[in-house]
């Protein structure tokens, strides 16, 4: 079976875009990315929902997957996502992730018509056999289309010889018990859902993947490593500093907010992708006065 040591904090930068939304703005994700590891950031995964992964053409995508990789240059693991509707594109971009050196993948399977599991096993099935990396499996129901029970997923991490880890977003913390008492533990699990950041780590979570440290910094490590170490006061305390912000940013649209809040940081981003759009004055002054209170 393939390994992977991911653990921690696994941060997720947005992809940048010019003024004009015309092209990519890859010295600003350098600066995005440059932050995040300066966080405390464990592992970097472009091109997931804040990354706007699925707004992007073929020479866009590849280009941020192969920028990531070049700039991070090794200072931490990064992981590239890949959730396509078909299992060859699925497959190609797999490779592609592979070729240009990520340490590993993160695969939700997009539904239009309603997949069997026997379909859905498959297309794991089909992309590990295309690739040498790890794959990091992905339950994600809002984006997807596609809700996958925990002893379904871990069928998957036993018959497939690259699946070896799941992100769990759902925001059903039972799902995240299932996952650690059906494996007895040995399976690693990541909470992909910011507002129950400290129930799914005391659930033994083996990281958090979140966009939140590109507008608070280490804060999101803080918390993890409060937890690890078994500080309970202080664990609760920063992850009540934090609430607020991580509810808004998911209510809001991970691109939008977390590129509005990059611009009141002084980094500018861009807007998210049309259809996507900005966040209304009301959400911006909201926002503005989250961050003040986190940040203080």
């Amino acid at each position: 079976m393939t390994t992977s040591n991911l653990k921690g904090i696994i941060a997720y930068p947005v992809t940048p875009f010019t003024e004009t939304d015309a092209e990519i703005d890859l010295p600003t994700l350098g600066i995005v990315i440059d932050e995040l590891i300066k966080s405390g950031a464990d592992a970097i995964a472009a091109l997931g929902s804040a990354g706007e992964g699925a707004y992007l053409n073929e020479q866009e995508w590849q280009r941020v997957a192969t920028y990531s990789v070049e700039h991070i240059a090794g200072r931490v693991p990064v992981v590239i996502g890949v959730s396509e509707l078909t299992t060859a594109n699925a497959v190609t971009r797999a490779r592609f992730s592979g070729a240009i050196g990520a340490d590993a993948i993160m695969v939700a399977p997009l539904s239009y018509y309603k997949l069997s599991e026997v379909e859905i096993y498959q297309h794991y099935a089909a992309i590990s056999d295309a690739i040498d990396i790890p794959i990091m499996l992905y339950n994600n129901p809002a984006t997807s289309g596609i809700d996958m029970s925990a002893e379904f997923m871990l069928s998957m991490v036993d018959g497939i010889d690259k699946v070896t880890m799941i992100k769990e977003s759902t925001g059903d913390i039972q799902r995240m018990h299932d996952i650690y008492s059906l494996s007895q533990g040995k399976v690693p699990f990541f909470n992909g859902c910011n507002y129950m950041a400290l129930e799914a780590l005391n659930a033994g979570a083996a990281g958090w993947c979140t966009a939140a440290p590109c507008l608070i910094g280490d804060k999101p490590k803080a918390l993890f490593d409060a937890v690890k170490r078994s500080e309970t006061d202080n664990a609760r305390e920063l992850f009540y500093q934090q609430l607020e912000l991580l509810e808004f940013i998911v209510k809001g649209g991970l691109a939008a907010t977390i590129k509005a809040g990059l611009a009141m940081n002084g980094i500018n981003a861009g807007l998210a992708r049309k259809p996507l759009l900005g966040l209304p004055e009301a959400s911006l002054l909201k926002l503005k006065q989250i961050l003040q209170r986190v940040n203080a």
